[in-house]
């Protein structure tokens, strides 16, 4: 997996391209979460930049794993702390918290994988309870 500047819009928008993928598939809805949130301009990227990091990400997914593509979208959790890692900025992680909450979310379901990305997230980044509650919450409603 290739790495990125720490705090970088590059490290922050693939946590949230990982997030659109966590289920396997990247659906209409999340795209149109993103547009409504203006999620380019949140991770500091424009329309085309995003893009090539997700295409970079389903790259490296793709370049990492001898399995169907659902389960090459989930990655190891050393590997995901690593990534997580490049995002040390409380305001940024904060962003980046929000708007993979509002991906995994915008289909009303959460995946195994979206609910693993956002619960390793809050735990390595020790979010406060008051931040980190509301998401789980949101996470179980979706759930099922």
């Amino acid at each position: 997996m290739r790495t990125y500047p720490k705090n970088s819009p590059q490290a922050a928008a693939r946590l949230v391209a990982l997030a659109m993928l966590a289920d396997g598939n990247m659906c209409k809805s999340e795209q149109d979460v993103l547009a409504r949130m203006d999620a380019c301009r949140q991770l500091g990227l424009d329309s085309q930049a995003l893009h090539q990091v997700v295409h970079s990400l389903c790259e490296d997914l793709l370049a990492t794993s001898s399995r169907n593509w659902g389960a090459a979208c989930r990655v190891d959790e050393a590997t995901l702390s690593a990534l997580l890692s490049e995002i040390d900025s409380p305001a940024l992680r904060l962003r980046v918290l929000n708007l993979c909450a509002a991906v995994s979310g915008a289909d009303r379901h959460w995946s195994d994988g979206e609910r693993l990305l956002l619960e390793t997230a809050l735990a390595d980044w020790s979010m406060p309870h008051s931040i980190s509650r509301p998401l789980v919450q949101q996470a179980g409603r979706y759930h099922g």
